[in-house]
């Protein structure tokens, strides 16, 4: 089977393929400018005549809740990321299949974190046949060098929803890591030695797939409270002795920064959203759990402070800086889509404000709205930008595959979107004639912050206006980028393979970019 056929051009000016591991899809026609048709696809219907009437569903080892659960070739196999870098059950899988003789596998992992890189012997010898999903560190190199057998696709945390509920991929097997759980299959991640907060990208998975099984280190009696993921979904438990390391769902940085030049972008930041009347009393705002967008909210909540106002809501990624916000009473509620560190899991345990959501409530774009939209601020990074605001988030300007969508794309959808960006990383200017790869098209970027000036987009004549004779650092994106320029000198063009590597998924599920092998 080839990895891809019949290439496009679509509505972003990119190259795409249509025909992909053997399945058609749909070039991007535009923001907005899709629609889906057909009803949602659903699993096999099931019978309790054919599950224990005691509820009893532990089985005695992963390997045999697999073999229970069919693993055969060519099979489907998920996986969830609220571990990040302390994951201990995703490998366990794959070196079960390898152990015996499974081949062709497709993994569809929420995300994928380096310590997933002992993985890369198995996509080698064909036990893994290809990743769909978010992929950081070495499995991105991999990729990017030409290693994998399928051809990777990369969709957000609600693309991989949609693309669930819509059929697009159908899961065989769902592999649900889970803190507490009891042997019925309820399960949540905020008890337990490993609790890790909320089990969201695991909920359409458990929906949506022909077999679920659930893994945990904390067997609790029957009923396992609160339950994230219902066990009426469930057909296997496996108890084992540990299911992943907390501690390690800190994975890059959590901690505010203390780089003078990211403080001057997160004080701009701030700053802007103030004189442009963003910040207001019942507002709501989304920023990740880097150390500029940690400054960020800290400048926030100053702003609060200062006014005796109160946030609505916080968008989260949390950690403890949101959940400070929080107890001091700065916000009401914080609707949490995943946790960032240990703060934020105790938070979510004991303060009912603390709300767990998931990728269907927050970011599917195939759904009747979205939490998404309801943001007033989001702040988002990104690895380029270009003169007409186009962002890239998953490659470097080298073109290696380094990071993951995640829920980056699905924040767009903010009534304002900002990125504080430095003009320049390793004297490598940011802002480009054009992105290496496209993840969002310039009309979703509203504002670039950088550390030597503000960037709006034309579109957004309104902020333009409201921030007129302010005293703001407000210049051109093309300004900018001349001025990255004399600084660094014109970065030169990076020349990659015409060989496709990996596609990029919009939020509709339609194919907005192509990823190039890196020539070596």
């Amino acid at each position: 089977m080839k990895k891809y056929d019949k290439l496009v051009t679509n509505a972003a000016g990119r190259i795409v393929p249509t025909i992909i591991n053997g399945e058609e899809h749909i070039p991007f026609k535009g923001v907005g400018k899709h629609r889906p048709t057909g009803r949602r696809y659903g699993p096999k219907l099931a019978s309790c005549a054919d599950y224990p009437d005691d509820g009893n569903k532990e089985v005695e080892s992963l390997k045999v809740a697999l073999q229970k659960a069919g693993l055969k070739d060519g099979m489907t196999i998920s996986t969830h990321h609220h571990f990040r870098n302390g994951d201990l059950i995703a490998n366990q899988i794959f070196d079960i299949a390898h152990e015996l003789g499974i081949k062709e596998l497709r993994w569809y992992p929420s995300a994928s974190f380096p310590c997933q890189e002992g993985l890369i012997k198995y996509l080698e010898d064909g036990t893994i046949n290809r990743i769909e999903g978010s992929m950081n560190g070495p499995l991105g190199k991999f990729t990017s060098e030409g290693g994998m057998k399928g051809l990777s696709i990369l969709r957000s945390h609600g693309g991989r929803y949609q693309a669930i509920q819509d059929g697009e991929v159908k899961i065989d097997i769902a592999v649900i890591a889970a803190p507490t759980a009891d042997f019925f299959g309820n399960a949540n991640g905020v008890n337990g030695d490993a609790a890790c907060g909320l089990l969201g990208f695991a909920l359409g998975d458990s929906q949506y797939a022909e077999r679920v099984i659930v893994v945990t280190d904390n067997l609790v009696p029957f009923p396992c409270v609160p339950w994230q993921i219902n066990g009426n979904y469930v057909d296997y438990v496996v108890k084992v002795d540990k299911v992943g390391l907390p501690e390690r769902i800190i994975s890059g940085t959590t901690e505010i920064t203390k780089s003078p030049d990211r403080l001057l972008i997160a004080e701009l930041t701030a700053e802007f959203c103030e004189k442009a009347g963003l910040i207001y009393d019942g507002f709501s705002y989304q920023a990740g759990a880097g150390g500029t967008a940690l400054s960020i909210g800290n400048y926030f909540g100053d702003i609060l402070r200062k006014n005796n106002w109160k946030a609505r809501f916080i968008r989260a990624g949390s950690n403890q800086y949101p959940v400070e916000l929080l107890e001091e009473g700065l916000v009401e509620y914080i609707l949490d889509g995943q946790t960032f560190d240990l703060e934020g899991v105790r938070s979510m345990r004991e303060n009912p404000n603390h709300l767990d959501t998931s990728p269907f409530t927050s970011y599917n774009y195939h759904s009747k709205g979205n939490f998404a939209q309801l943001v007033d601020i989001v702040v988002l990074g990104a690895t380029e930008v270009d003169v007409n605001f186009n962002a890239n988030v998953v490659t470097h300007s080298d073109g290696y595959l380094l990071h993951g969508i995640g829920g980056w794309q699905n924040c767009l959808a903010a009534k304002t979107t900002i990125m504080p960006i430095p003009l320049f990383r390793d004297r490598i200017p940011v802002i480009r004639d054009e992105v290496t790869t496209l993840c969002a098209p310039g009309e979703m970027i509203d504002v670039i912050v950088t550390e030597r000036g503000i960037a709006i987009n034309p579109l957004r004549q309104d902020l333009i206006e409201k921030t007129k004779g302010m005293g703001l650092p407000i210049k051109t994106i093309q300004e900018l980028k001349e001025e990255a320029e004399a600084i660094c000198g014109v970065p030169e063009k990076i020349e990659l393979s015409d060989e496709i590597v990996s596609v990029i998924k919009w939020v509709d599920g339609t194919v907005i970019d192509s990823v190039r092998k890196v020539i070596l």
